[in-house]
């Protein structure tokens, strides 16, 4: 029995040739879409899920609550609390602090010259307890002595390769920051992808006196955002009774209770976009439901095609279906036949979209900046197997249950009406859903894209054209004085600046203030932009009231900006000259000197905050060069001479200014991507589908058209005919599609405190997008109807 189904399957396939190749190719176009989204979901929520005692793990982070009722929120918890957890708490099994660096120069001595590398991620100063928290494998070494002495590192396998080659690289030495000899003391096996952590170079945190001689490591008013601590619990549950007891330790070590300790569950912090810093691209749990929901409705929208080609063909078979059933055919053994179609064509469009996501993974990763892989793993092969069988279900149980439901007399009398092939009301209302799907996905587009033109043109306050971006790696004031003027000798370098961040950074720091007379801090933090006196030349800062600041090496005087003035409810920038404010920085307090216009401290989802400019020479991290824009190319190269000779251990590395400050924005252009790949799968599925049922109703309609074209009509009222009732079906989804993507993203800009209204003609154009979409299908098949011969339609029933 099974041989003859597979039998008579094969040959109703082979012989409907292009309604075969119509379905499979769209079925697989939508499944491969959805197995994209369930590779980008997957690797999101597995990000450490690894480690053994995942459920057990929680992250110390930090809230700072104002006076003013505001929090801020930040990952970091001080450095002395890992060893006041591990010895003052019986719930905590273990704590782990980590400090990660942002950049590391390390140099390797190979045959007598030096090698230098210039480490951005991937680094970090640890206590050895992290290895009791991660999970890592030890290829070499001990991980309970490897990172007890100072002066002791451990390196991933692939990074001990990269330093040392083929060399045994247990007991070699590297320097670090030129002039910290460390030795290595261990190698790890590379460690999953799927992790925040992602270190491969530790340093054991006793080396930081060496970094930072001067630094308190039992400092509690101290926090950075490189800071982690992360601990174990003995029992989870008693992370309640741990948080209650952190007020008492903030008020014995701090003084006061603004900064709140929490224990934040491991897989929660992935998601945590407020203290997502450094340009981490910010994954919100609601985005993947997002997208689980747009590769449901991709693979839905697939689906449907395959039911209203199916159910439009119906009367076809209707002969098939009534000799069946008149020689003994149950309805159960014509669903089963017909199921198994479903299935051969199913199995064909899966072999098709594992091809399809195979060969568009390499730029899909380049868009998501992660390495996801197509692997036949338990996971991936069980959502395969469930997304072919959901398939097969959704596909070919409706178009199973009318096909095997047919009368055997009305059949062989050829009596069957268009309503025996499936409701034409259901074909109708999934036609509808088609396009309320794409036209939302296309409404998504092109808010998103609006948004992100305007983030891209907007005017931050400052010019971020044309400026270069290098680190200072030598804090003496004669080497930066010397790198500087010697560039100035070039006509092409406009304006030099060093300064501790750019206008806008990802990093924030700041703190409270004192204002005029008052005794008190005030209620609300002030933002800080420390920088030399030619930081507003060089990044095009505009002074609204007073004069730029005097060159010193510490606070002098302040600069500050609108948005302070308006916090203090001072109107006239005038009448704030000459009074005074301290900071802590700063013992006593300064004057201000200036007022500059807004500039943009952060991304265009930040409000403009309170901020100061004031020198304060060892602060200094970074030097901005202002070039003309003429061969930036050739300039960058006699930068980067000059360098050499100023800095000649140091690795020179630049970057332009917009390009840095593009990286604001990962996850909106992220957004951008996905939703525009998503948004031309879902049109280019409903164009397939509309071309293979207008396909069906022009055959089922030949005789008629012939009729209508003997009697006059004309070929554009012949396409009118076929065309209206399916553009009425397109303007009815976009009646429904418009106000339920509206409100979506509606939802999604209230992230920005700058942004985009949402405007009428972005409807408009979804909705003209998609009618032109449906009256190309429709109009090639049906011109093409008009244009045949009707002597050829009326001669053959």
């Amino acid at each position: 029995m099974l041989q003859n189904y597979f039998k008579i399957a094969w040959r109703n396939l082979t012989a409907q040739r292009s309604y075969t190749l119509l379905n499979i190719l769209g079925l697989s176009i939508g499944m491969a879409g959805g197995l994209l989204i369930f590779l980008f979901v997957r690797y999101h929520l597995s990000t450490d899920r690894h480690h053994t005692q995942f459920d057990r793990i929680f992250r110390v982070v930090t809230d700072m609550h104002l006076d003013d009722g505001s929090v801020e929120y930040y990952p970091e918890a001080p450095l002395p609390m890992a060893q006041a957890l591990r010895t003052d708490f019986s719930q905590v099994d273990q704590a782990a602090f980590l400090i990660m660096n942002r950049e590391l120069t390390v140099t390797y001595q190979k045959n007598g010259k030096p090698l230098r590398f210039m480490e951005h991620k991937g680094t970090a100063f640890v206590e050895p307890e992290l290895f009791k928290i991660f999970d890592y494998q030890w290829l070499r070494g001990n991980p309970k002595t490897a990172l007890r002495e100072p002066n002791s590192i451990v390196l991933t396998e692939s990074w001990a390769k990269k330093y040392f080659d083929n060399t045994d690289p247990m007991g070699q030495t590297l320097n670090l920051k030129s002039g910290i000899d460390a030795k290595v003391t261990g190698i790890l096996a590379e460690p999953p992808k799927t992790t925040d952590t992602d270190i491969r170079f530790f340093i054991s945190l006793a080396t930081l006196k060496e970094f930072s001689p001067d630094f308190n490591q039992a400092d509690w008013s101290w926090l950075n955002s490189n800071y982690r601590l992360f601990v174990t619990l003995k029992d989870p549950q008693s992370v309640g009774s741990l948080e209650a007891a952190m007020p008492a330790l903030a008020k014995k070590h701090l003084g006061s209770n603004v900064l709140h300790f929490h224990f934040q569950p491991l897989r929660e912090s992935h998601f945590d976009v407020r203290r997502i810093l450094g340009g981490a691209t910010a994954i919100r749990p609601s985005l993947l439901w997002s997208l689980g929901l747009v590769g449901l409705f991709l693979v839905l929208t697939a689906c449907i095609n395959f039911v209203n080609l199916a159910t439009a063909q119906a009367l076809r078979r209707g002969k098939e279906v009534g000799i069946r059933k008149t020689l003994g055919s149950t309805r159960g053994q014509l669903v089963r036949q017909f199921l198994l179609e479903t299935a051969l064509i199913v199995l064909a469009a899966t072999a098709l979209a594992l091809l399809m996501a195979a060969g568009s993974l390499p730029v899909f990763n380049r868009w998501v900046n992660i390495g996801l892989s197509l692997r036949p793993d338990g996971l991936t092969l069980g959502f395969t197997a469930l997304l072919v069988l959901v398939v097969i279900l959704l596909a070919g149980g409706y178009p199973a249950a009318v096909l095997s439901g047919f009368s055997p007399w009305a059949a062989l009398k050829g009596k069957l009406s268009a309503k025996s092939g499936g409701s034409y009301s259901v074909r109708q209302s999934l036609i509808v859903l088609q396009f309320v799907i794409c036209q939302a996905l296309i409404i998504g587009s092109l808010v998103v894209a609006t948004q992100v033109r305007y983030i891209q043109t907007t005017d931050v306050g400052f010019t971020k054209d044309n400026v270069v971006i290098v680190n200072l790696p030598d804090p003496q004031k004669a080497s930066r004085e010397t790198f500087k003027n010697e560039l100035l000798q070039y006509p092409e370098i406009k304006s030099i600046s060093a300064s501790h961040r750019p206008p806008s950074a990802l990093i924030m720091n700041g703190g409270s203030f004192k204002f005029g007379d008052r005794a008190e801090w005030t209620d609300f933090p002030i933002r800080e932009r420390l920088a030399d006196a030619d930081y507003l030349k060089t990044y095009g800062l505009q002074l609204v009231a007073g004069r730029n600041l005097t060159e010193s090496d510490t606070i002098r005087e302040y600069l500050i900006n609108e948005a302070l003035l308006r916090k203090l409810n001072i109107r006239d920038p005038q009448q704030v000259l000459g009074r005074k404010m301290q900071y802590y920085l700063s013992p006593v307090a300064l004057p201000i000197v200036g007022v500059v216009k807004d500039f943009h401290l952060r991304s265009l989802r930040d409000e403009i905050a309170p901020c100061f400019i004031a020198s304060y020479f060892k602060m200094y991290q970074r030097i901005g060069i202002r070039i003309s824009g003429h061969n930036p190319q050739q300039t960058v190269q006699r930068i980067q001479k000059v360098w050499e000779k100023q800095f000649p251990d140091a690795v020179f590395e630049y970057e332009f200014l917009d390009e840095q400050l593009a990286q604001f924005y990962e996850t909106e252009n992220l957004i951008f991507r996905l939703v525009n790949t998503f948004a031309g799968i879902a049109i280019l599925i409903c164009g397939l589908g509309l071309y293979g049922l207008v396909s069906l109703v022009v055959v089922q309609r030949t005789k008629e058209i012939g009729i209508r074209k003997v009697l006059g009509a004309s070929v554009a009222g012949i396409v009118a005919l076929l065309s209206k009732d399916f553009l009425k079906l397109v303007v009815v989804a976009m009646v429904i599609a418009s106000p339920i993507a509206g409100y979506a993203m509606n939802q999604w800009l209230q992230d920005f405190a700058y942004k985009i209204s949402l405007a009428w003609w972005m409807f408009a154009l979804a909705g003209g997008l998609a009618v032109l979409v449906a009256l190309v299908t429709v109009s090639f098949q049906s011109i093409k109807a008009a244009l045949a011969n009707p002597v050829k339609s009326l001669r053959t029933e």
